[in-house]
């Protein structure tokens, strides 16, 4: 297994750089058993669950992470993107800024400059420590206050209207059940969804649960070695509520399935001793690879990942690599939209995935 066996031509005007006008205005690509593909629209996902499927959803929050600041002395543009899972005491936490800082350098952020900061230490790994000296409580206060919505790098947006246009961005790159917040990124899968949709799905039979797992800037870090089971996931938090996690016992004890939003939804639920205790909280650094074998899920919802990564090659371990990419050609061919604000494809566990 290479990394260089998940890779796929992809035409650059298939990166969806905005999103639907309605979030279920999606297409949606059925990779079934066997490699089978059928092309609906979001809005047929219910035909494709069972009466008495679990479905299980990343209810994580997206922090405006993205913060814009100046240099107190001269004044030059410092974009600071906080990594929240590093907060620390005094006022601390671990960030990335472009361009690189100094030690000691001192920042202007938000409103009226009200925000002020100080970087410290370099941390190793293009991440540093900084300081909010005032104007701000800590991490998530910060961003509330002088944040935007951090967009992937693909995702070009003109500096000048962060957020869109219209604004758009900070409602649609969140899901419309996010409660929790703490992620860097959202959960991508998650983001089709109306409210409208858990209802159809709740009359078909179909049980909702939840889960949280923190999207981490790691988790998109790109896979830079030639043998994937070197790569190296960055820990990220989740907590499982002992509703879910006895919902999911139940279901796994029946024999009935278990369909996971989203990778976040997966890697949670497939973790070691997860399904073990009372309300499980921790973290996990979980990397799935084909050749794994799945204990909890059965089918997964999912967006189109980029050719080579992590997320791909979890799709590929679930579905079966020659299939999902396969898939994947077809849906290029097909000009579905790809990654964030992209299409969506229900991925139903291949026979790899079962084998010991």
């Amino acid at each position: 297994m290479r990394t260089s066996d998940f890779t796929f031509e992809l035409p650059e005007e298939l990166i969806a750089q905005r999103p639907p006008a309605a979030r279920s205005d999606a297409r949606l690509l059925h990779l079934g058993p066997g490699g089978r593909t059928a092309h609906l629209g979001f809005p047929d996902l219910p035909s494709l669950l069972r009466p008495e499927d679990l479905l299980v959803r990343n209810v994580t929050r997206v922090i405006p992470a993205r913060v814009p600041a100046r240099k107190e002395v001269g004044g030059g543009r410092v974009e600071v993107f906080l990594l929240p899972e590093g907060e620390g005491p005094g006022g601390l936490f671990r960030a990335l800024t472009r361009p690189a800082l100094r030690p000691g350098v001192r920042l202007l952020a938000g409103e009226g400059d009200a925000v002020r900061l100080e970087a410290g230490e370099d941390l190793g790994g293009g991440q540093r420590e900084i300081r909010i000296l005032s104007g701000a409580a800590g991490t998530f206060d910060l961003a509330e206050r002088a944040g935007r919505t951090p967009l992937p790098p693909y995702i070009r947006r003109d500096p000048a209207v962060p957020e869109g246009p219209d604004g758009v961005d900070r409602e649609r790159y969140q899901t419309v059940y996010a409660r929790f917040p703490g992620s860097v990124a959202a959960p991508t899968a998650g983001l089709h969804f109306e409210p409208e949709m858990f209802g159809r799905l709740r009359e078909r039979g179909i049980r909702i649960v939840d889960l949280v797992l923190h999207v981490g800037y790691g988790t998109f870090a790109p896979v830079r070695v030639e043998d994937p089971r070197d790569h190296e996931l960055a820990a990220e938090r989740f907590r499982v509520p002992d509703a879910t996690r006895r919902a999911v016992l139940a279901q796994l004890a029946e024999g009935r399935r278990v369909v996971a939003v989203g990778t976040t939804t997966v890697r949670v639920l497939e973790t070691p001793g997860i399904l073990e205790g009372d309300g499980i909280a921790g973290s996990t650094s979980l990397l799935i690879l084909p050749g794994h074998r799945f204990r909890v899920v059965s089918a997964m919802l999912t967006n189109f990942h980029l050719p080579g990564s992590s997320l791909l090659m979890l799709v590929a371990a679930l579905g079966g690599t020659q299939a999902v990419l396969a898939a994947y050609r077809e849906a290029v061919r097909r000009r579905y939209r790809f990654y964030s604000y992209g299409d969506a494809m229900f991925v139903e566990k291949s026979d790899e995935a079962t084998s010991p």
